[in-house]
């Protein structure tokens, strides 16, 4: 008996759901997360050790690589919150059939792009 089920190994023609996609950047966002909150737990221990401490990381955090790594974090953020609210909300029965989970995802997306925006005009 053969398989004749397709294989299709090339994942950059594979078309990936918009629930798919929000589902994979809500994980990726979650593990840039978890890399920054090490780097400013650091920042918060230099700043809060004296005087020379916090004027060193004010005098990095006005860079304007800092603001981009900044915006960046901030980004990542507004993201996984945004996606986790989504979640949150099919945790509790709503969105969860295909047509729900689309609009979930693409309300998601358009609350991530606007918090976004709003961390970027708040950095810069």
């Amino acid at each position: 008996m053969t398989d004749k089920r397709p294989v299709n190994l090339d994942i950059g023609t594979i078309k990936l759901p918009i629930t798919a996609i929000v589902s994979i950047l809500h994980r990726i966002s979650g593990v840039v997360l978890f890399a920054v909150v090490g780097v400013l737990l650091w920042m918060l221990d230099l700043s809060l050790s004296g005087p020379e401490g916090f004027d060193a990381v004010v005098e990095c955090l006005t860079s304007p690589l800092a603001k981009v790594v900044l915006f960046g974090c901030l980004a990542a953020l507004a993201y996984h919150f945004a996606a986790g609210i989504r979640h949150l909300i099919m945790d509790l029965g709503i969105g969860e059939s295909l047509e729900g989970g689309r609009m979930g995802a693409k309300l998601a997306l358009v609350a991530a792009v606007v918090l976004i925006i709003l961390g970027g005009v708040w950095v810069w």
